[in-house]
């Protein structure tokens, strides 16, 4: 499955790619929300985004909503430093929302198993 990953945060997404390669998939990297509405633009195959939500100038809610309002529907895992609790990802219309820590590999692997399970 191809994924794409988007961090301003290069080591951060490097290392967000490092734990999907791992199970398999293809991983396309952006470096911030125009980057990644490029890199859909040019890639009909990219089956979930990953993004980080701190980013300049448009975050990853803003990045989630702007595909949205292009009518496109991918499965959308949001990535924050911050409790994520404070976001409500089922209002928003978010896959998920999960915290960047130490149990990232574990929590990430799970949301992308659920979304191959669907």
């Amino acid at each position: 499955m191809r994924i794409l990953v988007v961090d301003d945060d290069l080591l951060a997404g490097e290392m967000i790619a490092a734990i999907l390669q791992e199970d398999g998939h293809e991983i396309l990297l952006a470096s911030d929300a125009m980057d990644a509405m490029t890199q859909v633009d040019h890639h009909e195959d990219i089956a979930v985004i990953v993004s980080d939500m701190h980013m300049p100038l448009i975050d990853g809610i803003e990045l989630y909503r702007t595909l949205q309002e292009q009518g496109i529907h991918l499965p959308f895992i949001l990535l924050t430093g911050n409790a994520p609790e404070f976001i409500d990802a089922e209002k928003i219309g978010l896959t998920a929302c999960l915290m960047k820590d130490a149990d990232m590999d574990v929590t990430l692997r799970d949301a992308i198993s659920s979304i191959l399970n669907h």
